[in-house]
């Protein structure tokens, strides 16, 4: 069987051609052997960072001023999993009050108040500008500033509730609250981007079905903004579990400051460093392995959308590659 098939006209007479095409006729032969280009650059790089990566560790291993067994002794001693304990706790509250501050003020950055507008703003911009150690030592002394916190009625000199402000703002309590506000900057940004992602026909339509602003918040706008929101959210956590180590400087019982206090009297350092550091290594490696998952559900929850708003048939390159 054949066919033809128009072809442009022909610029030296302005006739219009037709190519017969045999449809009928067996596809070109494919050749057996497909040529497979070689990637030598890439295996001698790998190659030498191997080496590197082998001489690195050999050299560690053996450096005769660093005693495994110390390193071994203090792994699972039980000053450091009380250190430990609290950092995961401190990270834990410390995102929660974060991811709390973060909404309030993403939410501010986007509100058409100028006020509201105007607060968002500025505590983002301060509180993104000043390093977070700076803000844990201002909170872990700020008994030099304020010798004591209470609530009163202003102008009066008359205070209902009054209390010492170490005995209200402990170590432990500075380090969540400096935590907080520091990263809370950070996840006003990231829940601004997410809720600036979905489209503005979402909140037209919740107003059109009747919902309330705080309905189509929660039940279509918040929904669809999480899927933006979460790999970035769970980069910030990673970050917020190492940043922990900072609160060492006020005693704030984290790991590393009992890593600290047993180095005091042993004078082991660099040991009771590398412990802190391999702990390190495996809370953070677990929190990435938990955002993977996340991000993965998420993702299958929004290919399942897609799948139920296409025709009957169609076939998506990205999900059949999946």
């Amino acid at each position: 069987m054949q066919t033809s098939i128009n072809q442009p006209d022909d610029p030296a007479t302005g006739a219009r051609m037709r190519t017969s095409v045999d449809v009928d006729a067996p596809p070109a032969a494919v050749p057996d052997v497909v040529a497979v280009k070689r990637h030598y650059g890439r295996w001698v790089a790998v190659a030498i960072l191997a080496a590197l990566a082998v001489g690195a560790v050999k050299s560690l291993a053996q450096n005769p001023q660093l005693e495994w067994d110390v390193v071994g002794q203090y792994l699972f001693d039980g000053l450091i999993l009380e250190g430990l304990g609290q950092t995961v706790v401190l990270a834990l509250l410390s995102m929660l009050g974060a991811t709390a501050i973060g909404l309030v003020f993403g939410f501010f950055r986007l509100s058409k108040n100028p006020v509201l507008g105007t607060l968002g703003s500025l505590y983002v911009w301060v509180f993104r500008s000043v390093p977070a150690l700076i803000q844990i030592l201002f909170w872990g002394n700020l008994a030099l500033f304020a010798p004591r916190l209470g609530v009163g009625i202003p102008g009066t000199g008359w205070s209902l509730i009054s209390a010492p402000t170490n005995d209200v703002l402990s170590p432990f309590a500075a380090s969540i609250v400096a935590l907080s506000i520091a990263n809370g900057a950070y996840l006003a940004e990231i829940i601004r981007a997410g809720l600036l992602s979905v489209d503005e026909g979402q909140r037209l339509a919740s107003s059109a079905l009747g919902l309330t602003w705080w309905q189509a918040q929660r039940k279509v706008i918040l929904p669809q903004a999480l899927r933006v929101m979460i790999p970035p959210a769970g980069n910030q956590f990673i970050t917020l579990l190492k940043e922990t180590s900072l609160v060492s400087v006020i005693a704030g019982g984290d790991i590393l400051s009992k890593a600290e206090n047993i180095a005091g009297y042993n004078l082991r350092t660099i040991e009771l460093l590398v412990v802190a550091a391999i702990w390190y290594l495996l809370v953070t490696s677990a929190a990435t392995l938990g955002q993977n998952i996340i991000e993965r559900r998420t993702a299958r929850g929004l290919l399942q959308q897609k799948r139920k708003q296409k025709p009957a048939g169609a076939v998506d390159m990205k999900e059949a590659s999946l």
